[in-house]
């Protein structure tokens, strides 16, 4: 009985080693992704400096989860700090002390935001660039504007504890960065669509294409702490939630408040600092597309 004791003992010592040498080897991969360099054909932006150009600006950065991460002022917050080891302090993006966007050029900007690769080559990590890969040049030019003259506020770069099983994740390819999943080669309109257009609900969704996916059919979000909720289906497939919604004002309501129609809280993870700020034009062009959506299984 001892002697299988023993057995048994190191036949668990090597499988822990292993699984760990496994990992190790994983999170080494997962690095050397990280530090790859992408070569993207950069359109170049024009950024205006006219009032308009910034109150839109302005509205964009508030509106379109800037400050989910990167905080009001720009310098930079902790949203992410979960027990299971995963920790992100978004930068500063601000003209501040510590800022690590200060020699950005226009085409710098236009690499980040539209492709997800820092002006050395390398991905942006976590940044959901697939969110405003499709924007306009005049929304893209607006809020660059804006970030170029806000109050400057002192922060730091990005700071980032990641376990190795989700590097391990990332090398494999289950969790992807934005650079992996943005059609870099796609046409960017030069105007955001006219309000009121069908084309207007569907441009203003693409801030949700980071958490619900691409078809905006939800899941669990990859990368995302496991103590986050899967991301809510939102078209009218298996498992839609927007059925919830009666009219486009029950829908704001939501996104004003936090509750649905019946006093129940969504989960906290929606970024409801950025969905309170979304105008009425906004928000009820995005309940309209949301209706319109094809059907898709939750998680599609």
């Amino acid at each position: 009985m001892k002697r299988w004791i023993q057995i048994s003992l190191l036949a668990a010592t090597a499988l822990a080693t292993l699984g760990a040498a496994g990992l190790a080897t994983g999170a080494w991969l997962g690095d050397r992704k990280a530090a790859r360099r992408i070569d993207v054909a950069v359109a170049p932006l024009a950024v205006p400096a006219d009032a308009t150009a910034l109150a839109r600006g302005r509205y964009l950065f508030a509106s379109r989860g800037c400050t989910e991460c990167h905080g009001d002022n720009g310098a930079g917050r902790r949203f992410i700090d979960d027990p299971g080891g995963l920790v992100v302090k978004a930068p500063n993006i601000s003209p501040g002390p510590g800022s690590v966007v200060a020699g950005y050029t226009p085409a710098d900007w236009a690499r980040a935001l539209r492709h997800g690769v820092k002006p050395d080559g390398r991905p942006l990590f976590i940044m959901p660039s697939e969110d405003y890969a499709g924007w306009s040049d005049s929304d893209l030019g607006a809020l660059v504007a804006y970030l170029r003259q806000m109050p400057p506020a002192a922060g730091t770069g990005m700071e980032a504890r990641v376990p190795m099983l989700v590097k391990t994740l990332y090398a494999a390819g289950v969790i992807r960065d934005a650079a992996e999943k943005i059609d870099h080669q796609a046409p960017r309109p030069a105007l955001a669509p006219a309000p009121g257009s069908a084309a207007h609900g569907a441009y203003v969704a693409g801030m949700c294409v980071g958490c619900h996916g691409a078809q905006l059919a939800g899941g669990r979000i990859p990368g995302a702490p496991p103590s986050w909720p899967a991301a809510s289906n939102l078209t009218p497939g298996a498992g839609g939630v927007m059925a919830r919604y009666a009219d486009a004002g029950q829908f704001m309501a939501m996104l004003r408040t936090g509750h649905r129609p019946d006093g129940s809280a969504v989960s906290p993870v929606m970024p409801f600092a950025a969905l309170r700020a979304i105008d009425d034009a906004d928000a009820v062009a995005l309940y309209q597309h949301l209706r319109r959506l094809p059907p898709v299984d939750a998680g599609g």
